[in-house]
């Protein structure tokens, strides 16, 4: 029996989503205690380690964008096993975000369907959140974005206080947004902010379906690698319409991404060859999903939804899986994944 998964969530899954989010920011704002069961949650295996972009992680497990969105449980989540973890995401000014519900479970698939819309305490009080707490036990990264290059390049400062900066212009449930998956667009926000670009730079991509999403997508990709973006997370939620959100519509996360997340991140590895790293996001819930991305290229993972559906325990079980698995196929490190497959 999981302390988690049969005695805690059927509590908090009594609570709506939004309210069940506050209960484990409560439980999680006692840093010490976390601390104190921090060697429960840890896989201290250096085959877990690699680098992305400079930055060496422990593991490549991290917690996406979305969870701690104004980066008060920072201390307390570092202690979780995760090999680097993703605050925010972050905009320039105070936001309430879209009108409630706007998240709903789906519990039958494990997804989730949100259309929260950036709520936000504002960069200046994330960044004061985030002083409080620092030193933190692995590499932060930050998630930013906004409506305009100005509102962008404000949050871009937040550099500052972290290892890198995960971009996202492609959150499903934000007006004004997506102008920045229109090349032109992204093309001169990447120029603006290579004047003063210092740490690891992600693009945060919208999922691509067809021809003509792909072609796109192809596109914005040149850009990175023209502009210097040394990765992509690949990628936000589906767009779907969901009666039961306010706004009608939203974007979808969990286990029903799995196979498409899978089919994105080999084309987009095909595409680029070695030249980006790529964060595979969506659906990933499991210690063979997890290695069904390495070797589909994946540099590393991105949890969100099925941290909610499994627990805290989760990350460990997926680092021992893959630990097990490198060492039962007489593997030497992470990188050697993808080739095991391709000679299998």
């Amino acid at each position: 029996m999981g302390l988690y998964t049969d005695i805690l969530k059927p509590i908090l899954f009594q609570f709506p989503p939004e309210k069940a989010q506050k209960l484990g920011e409560l439980a999680l704002s006692a840093s010490p205690i976390w601390k104190a069961l921090g060697p429960l949650f840890a896989t201290k295996n250096p085959i877990l380690k690699t680098r992305v972009a400079g930055i060496e992680l422990p593991s490549p497990i991290g917690l996406a964008a979305g969870y701690d969105k104004n980066c008060h449980s920072l201390q307390s989540l570092s202690q979780l096993g995760f090999g680097y973890i993703i605050g925010g995401t972050i905009v320039s000014k105070e936001r309430y975000g879209n009108p409630k519900p706007r998240i709903v479970r789906i519990p039958e698939d494990k997804a989730l369907a949100n259309s929260l819309g950036f709520p936000s305490e504002g960069l200046s009080k994330v960044l004061q959140n985030i002083h409080g707490q620092i030193p933190i036990k692995i590499p932060l990264f930050l998630s930013i974005s906004g409506v305009s290059e100005e509102e962008l390049l404000e949050c871009y400062t937040a550099q500052a206080v972290c290892s890198a900066i995960e971009l996202n212009i492609s959150s499903p449930n934000t007006e004004g947004i997506r102008i920045f998956q229109d090349p032109k667009v992204l093309k001169d926000l990447l120029q603006s902010i290579s004047t003063f670009k210092r740490n690891p730079l992600f693009i945060k991509l919208p999922p691509f379906f067809g021809t003509k999403q792909i072609t796109n997508t192809f596109k914005l990709i040149d850009i990175c690698l023209e502009y210097g973006v040394d990765g992509v997370t690949v990628a936000n939620t589906w767009p779907i319409a969901d009666s039961r959100l306010a706004v009608g519509r939203g974007g979808l996360s969990g286990r029903p991404l799995i196979k498409q997340t899978l089919d994105m991140v080999r084309n987009i590895r095909d595409y680029s060859g070695s030249k980006l790293i790529i964060n595979a996001c969506g659906g990933i819930s499991s210690g063979q999903d997890a290695i069904q991305a390495l070797a589909a290229g994946a540099n590393t993972i991105q949890l969100y939804t099925a941290f909610i559906y499994e627990g805290p325990g989760l990350i460990k079980r997926i680092n021992e899986y893959i630990v097990d698995f490198i060492e039962r196929n007489d593997l030497d490190s992470l990188e050697s994944i993808p080739a095991f497959f391709r000679n299998k």
